[in-house]
């Protein structure tokens, strides 16, 4: 892994495949707020995903008098955030004990309690501001198809059970989990009772399920929709135009103190906001090997029409065997038949060597074979072809549309979040790990924080562990993806 963390990191390709969320483009794709930069701006916000649209808008909301412009590579939300499964779901006990025994009980407790909190704040916001993104809360299910990693799971759930206050024990807590045995769960949640997927060698039985409180919605919808109202705020939105360099203003007086050079040409910052998540050391040489691209893949699949699954599955999904997991939406299409589409996403631990190829891959314009075959048997196999229905000539019809992204993993497993060691009014907020539907709402909060002056000891709501230090970026070795397992 540490050779494939040392591989450079390039800017995001410029004609990346087609994501299915994207259909229709927002009327912001191709936004250009003038012909030209201007000179000199209060803060640069690089990247238009979650972290970049819920910075602007924090930063706006609170310095309405400071100016404020966005850069993009691409259309707008044209990277993770408009590419990804649509899931805001946690899954906090999978790192819970891992981080009790490396943090500490109270940081592995403020992890759990932010990333819970993240996903409540995203789908309150969006409800508030009106932002029309598919906007869910409902019950999430991880079916659970190794006994061993079952037996760690419930483990697990009883550690953060223990060890969280009585009321968020309570049903849509942080510490409200269901368990439910292999019976029940083909039963309530239209499972088959092992994988029946002919992509999968070996046999695969369902253990267990556990469920608790999630969400689904449209990210590209919801960014795009904090990006209208950001740029009827004021801000600045370029898309199109990548940052190639982020430099130092020599003996800068008039306050700013950094430069960013784009094909349009050059502007001047007093504070610099870099939230370009797998493609960081691109800009940030210093976070080589510390944020390591990740490719992704999805698929939106279409149920048979036999298919014996409700109009519109009322859970969201994940499906754990020994070497991973994959995750799943239902998102209702009332235009269609069958009512809904299958957004499932994954197959990183069915490749070899635990996924090491898509590690420092930057290219999300390509799918990877390998996994295109494996995603496509995915939905018969977990439900099984009597839930999910007729297959067809080779079940073809079956594949709405599939593509790739790239997401951000870190060396510790958690995000970098903060101001850059030594390069004052350098801000970072990225390495989300696959996870910044539930961490980078809540980060761009504390960075927020932190760029107004204020200081860490004033959020202690926010995990010490996602600050950026010299530290962290000092001691970082890498070693892979580290939620794959328990």
């Amino acid at each position: 892994m540490e050779a494939r963390a040392r591989i450079p990191v390039s800017p995001p390709h410029p004609n990346p495949t087609a994501s299915y969320w994207h259909t229709p483009l927002s009327p912001l794709a191709n936004h250009l707020s003038a012909k030209t930069l201007p000179e000199t701006i209060d803060t640069v916000i690089i990247g238009s995903g979650i972290s970049g649209a819920m910075v602007a808008w924090n930063l706006l909301s609170a310095h309405p008098s400071q100016s404020t412009l966005m850069l993009e590579a691409r259309t707008a939300c044209g990277g993770a955030s408009g590419r990804n499964g649509g899931h805001t779901k946690a899954a906090s006990y999978r790192t819970y004990a891992t981080h009790a025994s490396e943090l500490g009980k109270a940081e592995a407790l403020r992890i759990a309690r932010l990333e819970h909190a993240n996903i409540l704040a995203t789908h309150a916001f969006a409800k508030e501001q009106g932002i029309d993104c598919e906007n869910a809360l409902c019950e999430t299910v991880d079916i659970i198809y190794d006994p061993a990693t079952f037996k760690q799971a419930v483990v697990a759930v009883k550690m953060i059970e223990a060890d969280v206050r009585p009321e968020e024990r309570e049903e849509g807590g942080v510490g409200a989990y269901k368990i439910w045995s292999k019976e029940e769960a083909m039963e309530k949640f239209y499972v088959a009772g092992e994988n029946e997927s002919e992509a999968v060698k070996g046999k695969e039985e369902v253990v267990g399920a556990l469920s608790y409180l999630a969400g689904r919605l449209s990210a590209y919808k919801f960014v795009t929709g904090v990006l209208g109202l950001c740029v009827e705020k004021g801000m600045g939105l370029f898309t199109h135009t990548p940052a190639s360099d982020i430099k130092p203003v020599p003996d800068a007086k008039d306050g700013f103190t950094w430069e960013i050079r784009t094909a349009r040409g050059a502007v001047r910052a007093k504070n610099v906001v870099v939230t370009t998540n797998g493609y960081t050391a691109n800009l940030l040489p210093e976070m080589q090997g510390r944020i390591v691209p990740l490719r992704g893949q999805i698929t939106a699949q279409r149920p048979g029409p036999k298919a014996r699954l409700p109009t519109l599955l009322p859970t969201t999904y994940s499906f754990i065997y020994r070497n991973g997991y994959e995750y799943m939406i239902p998102r209702p299409v009332p235009t269609t038949p069958e009512g809904q589409h299958i957004v499932i996403g994954g197959g990183l631990g069915r490749l070899p060597n635990d996924g090491a190829s898509e590690f420092g891959t930057c290219d999300d314009s390509i799918l990877n074979p390998e996994t295109s075959r494996y995603l496509k048997e995915t939905a018969k196999g977990f439900f099984g072809e009597r839930n999910w229905g007729e297959q067809g000539e080779g079940g073809k019809e079956r594949i709405v549309q599939e593509w790739t992204g790239i997401m951000g993993a870190t060396t510790d497993g958690v995000p970098f979040v903060g101001e850059m060691p030594g390069k004052k009014g350098l801000w970072l907020s990225a390495g989300f790990n696959g996870h910044g539907m539930v961490l980078c709402f809540k980060s761009a909060d504390a960075l927020t924080h932190l760029l107004s002056g204020g200081a860490p000891d004033e959020i202690d709501w926010f995990p010490k562990s996602f600050l950026l230090t010299e530290k962290r970026i000092r001691e970082s070795v890498f070693e892979g993806r580290r939620d794959m397992k328990l």
